[in-house]
């Protein structure tokens, strides 16, 4: 029966699909305004209008005077922006250190094609990452860009290579991008906001849908910051059907979310504001799986996020992504209760997704004694080379007994992420159409790079987009059933 239900559903999914992407899409104009001068050693001095600035260095060692920098604001969606950053060398530069102040305030800042990056109170400093550390005489090269949380404000104080920017004045012009037709159509234009009906999700018109994405790497494994790319958000939305980016922020590894939280909450919000920008749905994880043990962490880390994000209508909370083999009334249960209550007491409405023991798989046991509350899913992964009807057989108990359900992490591979490169196709396709049979969401494990074959990625991803060459593992199935 479930057959001609998930060919059922899997062709009306179609026919809304079709009717949506026939609407063209955008990209927010982006107006360049550059200043040229000569570059005159002496006091700094740099100069941003709304669309882009150009800053003229004198440079030391590897740098030549009249070396210009071209800062360019791609996107502001308020909460916000996404810059692009070139370099013009009169003479040629052999590495290159780029610093300056934000006039505004400024955080969570992340940055790709740099070998490094801090942000220290306004003072914003990036290094090149090797292959892009040469500039040639009289060549302008885009060298990095980055997304970042506040307003793109002015720049000042801008250095290359240590050394202050010249000051002068010069001719501006301005060099306006083309435009397209405004954006229609986005998944969060098309659902709003979402709730649980029964043991499904509706949108604001009480249809039940299903959305469909990918989930991240461990945010501080990631081979590149896919992520948190703005661009690479809205190729996957307009060449996959994406609809939703799971976040996975890992949080008791050496090196993650209690070794520096401010670093991995402000990569986090990068993600919620290009969601935003981009009218895609975000799963905000709390990715552990010990959890329990750190839940005064864990309550303030989603009251604060809930405080101010709540307000979206594209946000899913995600507090426990993988509890152990722990007791659900006892260890886990408890846990979501004291965390749900911190999200409740800023964001009334916006689903929280609850993880299950055993890895997100006992959630049969946990529709024995759910938690109390509304607009409440719980968590079940699966890896089609390891879970098989078994599993299914104990979700539908679930759902039998009123539980709403989110897959929020799965592959066609073994359940250590496919390091053996194998998948498990035929039994991947079970799982999918059950999950199209029962309207269930879902995000495939994971965007990066590298040789599990549920990285979806291989070696070279740009970290914008425009994949289409680089896809290996189970990518091709996943992206297929993205319909």
């Amino acid at each position: 029966m479930y057959e001609m239900e998930a060919l059922l559903s899997r062709m009306e999914r179609m026919r809304k699909r079709l009717g949506r992407h026939a609407n063209e899409r955008h990209q927010t104009m982006q107006a360049r305004i550059r200043r040229r001068s000569a570059a005159i050693v002496g006091a700094a001095v740099a100069v941003i209008s709304a669309g882009a600035a150009t800053i003229i260095a004198a440079q030391g060692a590897n740098a030549a005077a009249g070396c210009e920098v071209e800062y360019t604001i791609v996107k502001d969606w308020g909460s916000g922006f996404q810059a692009d950053v070139a370099i013009t060398a009169d003479e040629p530069i052999d590495g290159w250190t780029l610093e300056w102040d934000f006039s505004g305030a400024v955080s969570g800042i992340s940055a790709w094609n740099v070998s490094e990056q801090s942000l220290n109170g306004s003072r914003f400093t990036a290094s090149d990452a090797g292959w892009n550390g040469s500039v040639a005489s009289g060549e302008t090269r885009e060298v990095f860009g980055f997304t970042a949380n506040g307003t793109a404000g002015d720049i000042t104080g801008a250095t290359v290579n240590g050394v202050p920017c010249g000051e002068g004045d010069g001719e501006q012009t301005t060099e306006p991008e083309p435009t397209e037709p405004a954006q229609d159509g986005t998944p969060v234009e098309e659902h709003g906001k979402l709730h649980v009906c029964g043991a499904a999700m509706c949108d604001e018109q009480n249809a039940p849908v299903q959305l469909q994405g990918v989930s991240s790497m461990w945010l501080h494994w990631q081979s590149q910051p896919y992520a948190q790319n703005l661009q690479a958000l809205e190729w996957m939305r307009d060449n996959w059907n994406l609809e939703v980016l799971r976040v996975a922020m890992g949080v008791e590894p050496e090196g993650s979310y209690l070794d520096d939280p401010d670093r991995w909450k402000s990569e986090v919000e990068t993600a919620i504001n290009n969601a935003a920008a981009a009218g895609t749905y975000v799963i905000v994880d709390f990715h552990a799986h010990e959890a329990h043990t750190h839940q005064a962490e864990a309550v303030a880390f989603f009251s604060d996020l809930a405080e101010r994000y709540g307000h979206l209508p594209n946000v899913i909370w995600e507090p426990y992504n993988e509890p152990l083999q722990v007791s659900w009334s006892d260890t886990v249960k408890p846990y979501h209760e004291a965390v749900v209550a911190a999200i409740r007491e800023h964001d009334p409405d916006n689903i929280v997704v609850l993880g299950t023991p055993s890895w997100s798989q006992e959630v049969d046991v946990a529709a024995g004694d759910p938690v109390a509350g509304t607009n409440l899913m719980y968590t079940l992964h699966f890896y089609s080379c390891t879970h098989t009807g078994w599993l299914r057989d104990n979700a539908d108990t679930a759902m039998d007994a009123g539980l709403a359900l989110f897959v929020t992490e799965w592959g066609a591979s073994a359940a250590d992420g496919g390091v053996d490169g194998q998948v498990c196709l035929d039994e991947a396709q079970l799982w999918t159409d059950w999950m199209a049979a029962n309207g269930i969401s879902w995000t495939a494990w994971k965007l990066d790079v590298g040789p599990d074959s549920t990285n979806l990625l291989s070696e070279g991803a740009p970290v914008t987009g425009g994949w289409d060459n680089h896809l290996q593992g189970h990518a091709p199935f996943v992206i297929e059933q993205m319909d």
